[in-house]
């Protein structure tokens, strides 16, 4: 009898290739998962009926005896905004949608080359803007551990798809901790890659300089093979890079907290919960009784980060959704003129979340205003990069908490968006400085009655994944 909730990449190729299961019966798993979980879940804003095809035609290739590829029959779940050629993708927005996208994504492309098989598309929040994916237009996605929580955001519904054993992999996004932060209150791997070394050809943009794609998995292994697959060099988005990545081990054996983050000596920091702050302490243990170094190292300028995230990012979602206007792209409103036709399809199409930052970028990129916001931003933005540059000439890797506490109740930040922008406090720097970062779960802490999943980030130097998987694999020992 298979256990499908333990089921891994290489332990499904593994049953594949002994005739144990096939990608048809798994497939049927996560369909018959997804009809009995996701009515109250809300993880999928859509399943695609075309999956049974796909893993009887990689089901034909094994029984042929042709060796499978990475992904041969893998089922995955994909963030809505991530174009699969044929199918509708609205980025969880009321302005795109009934858009049907004309071609694959490059991250699509690849999987599709290795023999991936696509259930369905993940509610998300609202292009990607937010912390708990319950800006969506069509509902909030809830943590299947407890069901009053959120997942976090925005790739929630990727985050839930994995860990609610709906899919056994899962694409998302991540502009400042949109693949981490759910992974960490989800129980799951979440791996953020180095900006650049995944191709964004074909993800709907929110802020290009911070966006990228990458996996949402059950183990390290995992996020590995997948990122090897979609890694890479790609003619339709400039900004992608061919890294020449070290071969062999890299030994890493020197971890860094900063101590902006993490007192050593004192434990914790203000903002830090105390179950989580435990945690992360056990962590730092983990790593010393497995022969690594920690030493308290610092990164002064991430003081600043949220409050230079929180006006590059706007600045580039009002320059990046200018073009969903009711004239080139997604639904368009009536009106009497041009100007009102524009007006009142951003009003119906866009919810609150991105009005809010649409204007507030559209403020800081305005004549008067450029220099003061988002100029000083930027510098700090710069200041960050080196930062992290001069500490990883010190250590091999980082390490901090994903979260400041685990999932939250639904509802509870809503109103208060300053509160819900403080969940990013150590995801976000990664993203400005463009380095690579994993969340990998480091068990639970109970609250009101439930055991809520904790996530310890590891941080590496750009293009340095290799350690992150390596450090990963050891703390998922634990």
């Amino acid at each position: 009898m298979t256990n499908y909730s333990n089921l891994t990449i290489k332990s499904v190729r593994e049953l594949f290739t002994n005739g144990e299961l096939s990608a048809r019966e798994l497939v049927a798993h996560y369909q018959e998962e997804i009809k009995k979980k996701d009515p109250e879940l809300n993880a999928y804003r859509e399943v695609f009926d075309d999956a049974f095809k796909a893993a009887e035609e990689a089901d034909k290739k094994i029984k042929e005896g042709e060796t499978p590829r990475a992904l041969e029959g893998i089922p995955f779940a994909i963030k809505d905004n991530i174009l699969i050629k044929g199918k509708m993708a609205g980025a969880s927005s009321k302005i795109l949608e009934g858009y049907t996208a004309s071609y694959d994504a490059t991250v699509i492309e690849k999987l599709r080359e290795e023999g991936a098989i696509f259930l369905g598309r993940t509610n998300m929040d609202e292009f990607a803007m937010g912390s708990s994916t319950e800006n969506s237009a069509y509902g909030a996605t809830k943590n299947p551990y407890d069901v009053s929580r959120v997942p976090g955001g925005s790739s929630g519904g990727s985050a839930v798809a994995v860990a609610g054993d709906m899919a056994l992999a899962a694409l998302g996004s991540d502009t400042g901790g949109s693949i981490r932060q759910p992974a960490a209150f989800c129980g799951v791997v979440g791996l953020k890659p180095t900006y650049g070394a995944v191709s964004r050809s074909g993800l709907i943009a929110m802020a290009s300089s911070l966006d990228q794609v990458g996996p949402i998995t059950k183990s390290v292994e995992d996020a590995e093979i997948i990122f090897d697959v979609i890694r890479g060099r790609d003619d339709l988005d400039s900004t992608s890079l061919e890294a020449k990545l070290p071969s062999g081990r890299s030994a890493s054996k020197t971890i860094g907290v900063p101590r902006e983050y993490f007192s050593l000596k004192e434990m914790g920091k203000e903002g830090l919960e105390e179950g989580i702050a435990k945690k992360f302490q056990e962590s730092i243990e983990f790593f010393k009784a497995k022969g690594f170094e920690i030493k308290e190292v610092s990164l002064p300028s991430v003081d600043y980060a949220l409050a230079a995230y929180y006006i590059v990012m706007p600045a580039e979602v009002s320059a990046n959704l200018s073009r969903f206007d009711g004239i080139r792209y997604g639904s368009r409103a009536e009106g009497k003129n041009l100007l009102e036709v524009y007006a009142k399809t951003r009003e119906k199409g866009f919810g609150p979340e991105a009005r809010r930052r649409v204007i507030l970028g559209a403020y800081v990129l305005s004549a008067g205003y450029y220099d003061a916001y988002y100029a000083r931003a930027q510098k700090v933005r710069y200041m960050i990069r080196k930062d992290f540059e001069n500490e990883f000439k010190n250590v091999d890797l980082l390490l901090t908490p994903t979260t400041p506490h685990p999932a939250f109740k639904i509802g509870e930040k809503v109103s208060d968006p300053l509160s819900m922008y403080l969940e990013d406090i150590y995801t976000v720097p990664i993203n400005l400085a463009g380095v690579p970062a994993i969340s990998v779960p480091f068990g639970t802490i109970e609250k009101e009655g439930k055991n809520l999943p904790v996530g310890i980030q590891l941080i590496a130097p750009w293009h340095e994944e290799r350690r992150l998987f390596e450090a990963g694999k050891i703390l998922e020992e634990k």
